[in-house]
């Protein structure tokens, strides 16, 4: 399994380099972390985001919630449940919990190789940190509000399936960071997230309908992030009219989060 994800890796690396007009072989490891850790750029971009690709996620969160209604829905799920009983009884893996975070390895480490994306590392990790608070409310609050039982018998916390929803989450990040250098990258991502979900079933922790409920959550978590995180960013720092900036900047000293300040007169 390392092998395969390393392999995945080295292609798409070989394929950003191919796309990317900067050579990166000749740029230095100091210097482009340097540029990556170091760089705040006073505002980030907003997100332009075309409407209709909220469709294919809504869809998917909206057919979650009708399998507890729709009864034909919910025997879909019986049926590949049942499916998968029959042909792989005995299959156990653990794979899942190493392809959720193929996407998000890949947006950092191809910013180490000097391959930039759409933001620099205080904005990246920003942004995946306010997708994974918004993912985990919306997903811890359903879970106990639905009360499913897993096919496994294991509990009472089947859905959304919290996998799949993170690596949908982690492909929706590599797709924003990157989809303007190549769809190579989004066809990555989203082929790591979809086997975590094929994964989570076969693995019997999730029925159909958990999944396709955790994929579509896990985008528009995402997507939610990039849309309201510039205006946060931007409020935090920024240029007064009187050409003072303010930048408020999470920090973490002696195990102790907090928050500092500084403004540039």
């Amino acid at each position: 399994m390392k092998i395969i994800i390393l392999a995945l890796f080295c292609i798409v690396s070989f394929e950003a380099s191919a796309q990317n007009t900067v050579d990166t072989s000749k740029k230095k490891l100091v210097d482009t972390l340097k540029k990556d850790l170091l760089t705040a750029p006073d505002t980030v971009k907003k997100l332009h985001s075309n409407p209709k690709s909220l469709i294919i996620p809504v869809a998917a969160i909206a057919y979650g919630a009708l399998s507890f209604e729709v009864k034909p829905i919910r025997r879909i799920d019986y049926y590949i449940h049942g499916d998968i009983q029959r042909t792989n009884p005995t299959f156990s893996s653990t794979a899942e919990s190493y392809f959720l975070f193929g996407p998000i390895v890949m947006v950092y480490g191809l910013n180490l190789i000097g391959v930039s994306g759409k933001n620099v590392f205080i904005d990246r990790t920003a942004l995946l940190g306010l997708s994974g608070g918004i993912l985990g409310l919306s997903e811890l609050a359903l879970k106990h509000a639905t009360h499913r039982l897993r096919p496994n018998g294991a509990d009472y916390y089947s859905f959304p399936s919290g996998h799949t929803g993170a690596a949908f989450l982690g492909a929706e990040f590599l797709a924003q960071e990157y989809s303007e250098k190549s769809p190579v990258y989004t066809v990555i991502g989203y082929t790591f997230a979809v086997t975590t979900g094929i994964f989570r079933m076969y693995n019997r922790d999730h029925w159909f309908s958990d999944v396709i409920a955790g994929a579509g959550f896990g985008v528009l978590s995402t997507k939610a992030a990039y849309l309201i995180y510039p205006y946060i960013r931007n409020k935090l720092t920024h240029k007064d009219k009187n050409g003072k900036s303010t930048m408020i900047m999470p920090t973490y000293q002696d195990g102790v989060p907090g928050l500092s300040f500084a403004m540039q007169l």
